[in-house]
């Protein structure tokens, strides 16, 4: 950071959180706005990643439990939370959030469903106070020629970015009410910072507009052309991305055929499918689906003749507890009911994971599979697509298993095609559930990918290779395990959760 004193180089950024966001309905439900994801990350996320090294003062107010819960989870900034304690407006919380900052020190003040441009570089400008305005989105107030107006604008609207230049500028500021109100009766010399493509999500009808994320945090996907080139973003992204492309260059060295033309490796550079994820064919007839999945279920146990090695404990147990429970963990504070004994979701009372490790021990041990195959790690049918409507083809896959690269225990594969049939783990995944968490039980309901009838079908397509049981416990393992995996949504995190309990309490 440019160090001249005669430039603004603020280290703090209060973040007014408090809102009950009511104009993005259902997202805010269980949440707080400050947590609905937008691009695969909370909204305050996008202010962590765009300032690492700054300090947050977070003011909560609205599920302020929530927040803080999972800021502790997963928050990796120096922050701090203050609680408006009810005091309403945008100036609630303001003067406990000022406390946290020392005397002569500049500061940033904002709202949190603004989602800054990755460009926006505001380290030379000169020392002073600062309104950011709006350019391409509308906003409620504006700021020209030195005053403030309650006036629609969308060139230079007062978009809820400030910059001070000590806190002493904001000494009377009231305790709740609208704070651009306040300003607007204040003497104070502002510049203006140009918000250009920054972005305003406080209503559900701009969330809408997003395009349904079908990545994770850690990755990014792009088109070029008739291309996908995807990339990791993060430590994890990366590590994943270097085994996606070990797996990619084993399988076509093994002469595998079922799958997607790969024009480079760094960035990985795949042939755009033309064709449909197997989700997307929920009209279809029923004998039509049985056909895609005798394809589909061909194509599996041709990946996993490819080869084979010695069955790992070390693997099986961490692919399956190991990762889920140090995963589970991380949330336990995090998810409503995750401590209690018995948890009722969609009426049914499920005994909770946490005091049955030993006992699922015991029933992995009855099924561990005498060697390790070829495996793809994350057959769903996110990952599963029809090229022209007919050829099976593997995408995205995990590529390793536990702490074995390349091979795994082939009823993963199959529990993760269950996962997608019998679960509609896709719909959950594009966030096409709804959440209830009420006083003492939990009512979660997802979308269908209309594939539920199949179920006895695809125990019958595996009957020479698997127990319907093995196939439902590892399914609700993996429910259990995707708690942390999804750390993007709490709704996630916490439904995760609860459909791995109901999945299984049918088979503990």
């Amino acid at each position: 950071m440019n160090q001249n004193k005669n430039q603004m180089n603020f280290n703090t950024v209060i973040v007014q959180a408090g809102g009950k966001g009511t104009r993005m309905q259902h997202l805010t439900k269980n949440k707080p706005k400050a947590l609905v994801p937008i691009n695969n990350l909370p909204m305050i996320f996008h202010l962590f990643r765009k300032y690492p090294n700054k300090k947050f003062v977070v003011i909560g107010d609205y599920k302020c439990d929530v927040l803080e819960r999972y800021l502790a989870a997963f928050a990796e900034v120096d922050y701090c939370v203050v609680n408006a304690g009810g005091k309403v407006g945008t100036c609630g919380g303001l003067n406990k959030a000022l406390e946290c900052i020392k005397e002569n020190e500049s500061f940033m003040l904002i709202w949190s469903d603004l989602i800054l441009n990755e460009d926006l570089d505001l380290s030379d400008i000169p020392a002073g106070n600062y309104v950011g305005c709006s350019l391409g989105f509308e906003c409620r107030w504006k700021y020209e020629n030195g005053l403030f107006e309650e006036e629609r604008s969308s060139t230079c609207g007062v978009a809820g970015m400030f910059l001070f230049e000590n806190k002493g500028v904001l000494a009377e500021v009231p305790e709740e009410g609208e704070f651009v109100r306040w300003l607007s009766s204040k003497n104070i010399d502002f510049g203006t910072v140009t918000l250009d493509r920054t972005k305003e999500y406080g209503l559900l009808s701009e969330y809408n507009k997003l395009q349904a994320q079908k990545c994770r945090p850690f990755n990014r996907i792009t088109v070029e052309d008739d291309c996908i080139v995807k990339e990791g973003i993060d430590a994890q992204g990366r590590q994943l991305a270097k085994r996606e492309v070990a797996w990619y260059e084993k399988v076509k060295e093994l002469g595998f055929k079922n799958l997607p033309v790969i024009h480079e490796l760094e960035p990985l550079k795949l042939e755009k499918i033309d064709g449909k994820n197997i989700y997307e064919y929920a009209e279809l007839p029923c004998e039509k689906k049985k056909d895609i999945l005798i394809q589909l279920v061909d194509c599996l146990n041709g990946l996993h003749k490819l080869g084979e090695v010695p069955f790992d404990a070390a693997s099986y147990d961490d692919a399956y507890l190991g990762k889920t429970f140090a995963r589970l963990e991380k949330v336990k504070e995090l998810v409503p009911f995750a401590k209690d004994e018995f948890v009722i979701v969609n009426g049914k009372r499920c005994r909770n994971v946490f005091g049955y490790e030993e006992k699922l021990r015991e029933m992995f041990e009855k099924y561990k599979p005498d060697k390790f195959v070829f495996l793809h790690g994350d057959c769903t049918f996110s990952n599963l697509m029809l090229r022209h409507d007919l050829e099976p083809v593997l995408i995205d896959p995990r590529g390793y298993f536990g702490k074995t690269e390349l091979y795994g225990d082939a009823a993963y594969d199959w529990a993760k095609l269950y996962y997608s049939i019998v679960g509609n783990y896709d719909q959950f995944n594009l966030k096409r559930f709804s959440l209830e968490i009420g006083e003492n039980e939990v009512t979660i309901n997802t979308e269908s990918s209309g594939w539920e009838e199949l179920k006895e079908f695809f125990f019958e397509l595996l009957k020479d290779e698997i127990v319907p049981e093995q196939i439902k416990l590892i399914h609700a393992i993996i429910w259990l395990s995707l708690t942390t995996y999804a750390w993007e949504d709490y709704d996630s995190i916490c439904g995760a959760f609860y459909l791995g309990l109901f999945y299984l309490e049918d088979v503990l």
